[in-house]
C-alpha cells in the first residue's frame, strides 16, 4: 500500500532556481525567513507525494515528466515514489533527455541566484539577485539561495528543495518539497539515470 506524505506548505518551502510569481519578483527572500507552521489539512493536493520502497529491489532511476510536474523514482520497473515538482518556466526550460546524477550536495547554495544584503543593517536590498546582472556594492554581500539535497544531472541543472507554486516556475532546476527531496536524495547514487520527458 502506498504511504501518502503530507508535505510542507508553500511558505515553508525554499525558493530557488526561478521565479515565484510574487508580483514580478522571484522573492528569494522567502528562503531566508522563518514561516509559521500551517496545519496538515491546508497542504494543497499538488504538494502531496508518496514513497513506499519496502522490500522492492532493482536498479534505481528517476523519471521527470514536465507535462505532469511530477518526478517518479523507480526501482527496476516498479515506481516506489512520486514527488510533485516545479521545473523550468517557459523562459528557462528544463531540457528533455537522458542524464545521470553527477553530483550530490546536501547543503548546496546557488552561485547564480539569491539575495543581496546590506552588511551593516542586515536589510535585503535585492531579493531577486542574479550574479550575472547584479553585483553587491560596497558594504553589501551576495547570499546564494539554499538548494538543499541538490542532485546535479545536467550541467547546472539539478533536483533540490524548493518552492512549488503548482506550475513550472524555476530557472531550469527541478524543485521538490523537502520530504520528497530527502527521499530521492537518499535513494539515488551517483550515476543514477535521470530521464526528463
Amino acid at each position: 500500500m502506498k504511504t501518502l506524505f503530507y508535505l510542507l506548505p508553500l511558505a515553508l518551502l525554499i525558493p530557488s532556481c526561478g521565479t515565484m510569481s510574487t508580483g514580478g519578483n522571484s522573492g528569494y527572500l522567502t528562503a531566508f525567513r522563518q514561516a509559521a507552521p500551517v496545519t496538515e489539512n491546508k497542504v494543497p493536493d499538488y504538494q502531496k507525494g508518496y514513497w513506499d520502497d519496502d522490500n522492492i529491489q532493482g536498479p534505481a532511476s528517476i523519471v521527470i515528466i514536465r507535462s505532469e510536474q511530477k518526478a517518479y523514482f523507480y526501482k527496476g520497473e516498479q515506481v516506489v515514489g512520486m514527488s510533485p515538482i516545479s521545473t523550468g518556466s517557459s523562459k528557462y526550460t528544463t531540457p528533455a533527455g537522458r542524464f545521470k546524477v553527477s553530483e550530490k550536495d546536501i547543503d548546496h547554495t546557488s552561485s547564480l541566484y539569491g539575495i543581496i544584503r546590506d552588511v551593516a543593517t542586515g536589510q535585503v536590498v535585492n531579493d531577486d539577485a542574479d550574479t550575472r546582472k547584479h553585483k553587491p556594492k560596497r558594504g553589501q554581500v551576495y547570499e546564494g539561495a539554499p538548494m538543499a539535497y541538490f542532485m546535479r544531472f545536467n550541467s547546472g541543472i539539478g533536483m533540490h528543495v524548493g518552492h512549488l507554486p503548482g506550475y513550472a516556475a524555476s530557472h531550469g532546476c527541478v524543485r521538490m518539497p523537502e520530504d520528497m527531496a530527502k527521499k530521492f536524495y537518499n535513494a539515488a547514487k551517483l550515476g543514477t539515470p535521470v530521464i526528463v520527458k
